[in-house]
């Protein structure tokens, strides 16, 4: 790529129109910073012999790189999404091994798998895009990130068939904070414990809204885990619209029902849920499932108002192995364990 052998700063221009692209990779690293500007309409492919793989937009091995320019990307998930042909399907955008990017004003629809996947990158911030999938679309999570520090999204609308964000293992230092989420299954931490010493930390969500998900703020380990932990972490001033679990700690998680359930292993402690309120489209509002072998800790909520929708019943919270306080408002009444009773 001619772009990358320039000692500068190199622009990669898309320009308006509609193309056809089978899969790009930008694989550095690059001698100078790269800006890749789309302003045009790309479309995948929809055979399945040329888009079963990994990723079909990939940048790699890249420092100082910027993503930008009205565009749309359009992955055409339809035909990957119920088809049995692909053992793997490809990201719209991957980013890997990425030192310092930006990537704002893009739209992304109907990826085959996730939209966007961050993994083992550091100081990438995301802001003003666009993910748009069907509320059926599988495994269409609207940014992935893993295995990455410092990492930055805002200022962004997602609507999928999975998480509108999904954190996993191996990433800290992560800021949400802007984000309208719906449909979708919210934002999430996790599934974490699928190999062992799986550990997320420091990650904030703030000034975010959810529409109608299946969940609202979320984390979540395996029925059967190894040993992994999540920590520091913290959800404040999030309104929740119409949504199904709003605040939710799932230690037995099992999409397919045919998990061999164990106590998991992974230790969830440090959590804040700060100024959360609006309804709730179940009657259990706040849903601490924890390990029996590790119960959760120091799980703090302050100002929690969930109501259900037109406030026809009140709603409930439901405990397991969950050990803090609650302060502030208590909607619906905290069924947390006193830490002072968990000295045994």
């Amino acid at each position: 790529m001619d772009a990358c052998k320039w000692n500068g700063e190199a622009t990669y221009l898309i320009p308006l129109g509609t193309y056809m692209i089978y899969g790009a990779n930008f694989n550095g690293p690059c001698k100078g910073s790269l800006i890749v500007k789309i302003q045009g309409v790309i479309k995948a492919s929809t055979n399945p012999k040329i888009f079963c793989k990994d990723s079909w937009i990939s940048f790699e091995h890249l420092n100082n790189l910027e993503i930008e320019g009205g565009g749309t990307l359009d992955g055409q998930g339809a035909s990957a999404w119920r088809n049995p042909q692909c053992a793997t399907r490809p990201y719209t955008i991957g980013l890997s091994s990425i030192q310092n990017a930006i990537v704002h004003d893009i739209h992304a629809i109907n990826s085959k798998m996730f939209h966007f996947d961050v993994y083992n990158c550091n100081n990438v911030t995301i802001s003003h895009v666009n993910i748009i999938a069907p509320s059926d679309s599988p495994n269409t999570d609207g940014i992935h990130i893993s295995t990455s520090s410092n990492i930055r999204v805002f200022d962004s609308n997602i609507g999928t068939g999975d998480d509108c964000i999904s954190i996993f293992a191996g990433s800290q230092n992560v800021n949400i904070s802007g984000v309208t989420c719906g449909p979708g299954h919210g934002i999430s931490i996790g599934s974490l414990g699928n190999k062992p010493n799986e550990v997320v930390k420091d990650v904030h969500v703030k000034n975010c809204t959810l529409i109608a998900t299946q969940n609202g703020m979320r984390i979540k380990t395996w029925a059967s885990s190894n040993v992994g932990e999540a920590t520091s972490n913290s959800f404040e001033d999030i309104i929740m619209d119409k949504v199904n679990n709003p605040i939710i700690i799932d230690q037995h998680y099992c999409p397919s029902h045919t998990c061999f359930f164990q106590k998991s292993l992974v230790q969830i402690k440090d959590v804040t849920f700060n100024n959360i309120r609006g309804t709730s489209n179940s009657l259990v509002a706040v849903n601490f499932n924890c390990s029996s072998s590790l119960p959760c800790q120091k799980i703090n909520l302050n100002d929690i108002k969930l109501i259900t929708d037109n406030n026809a019943k009140p709603t409930i919270a439901s405990c397991a192995n969950a050990i803090g306080q609650a302060t502030g408002i208590e909607l619906p009444p905290s069924c947390l364990k006193p830490v002072l009773e968990s000295s045994t």
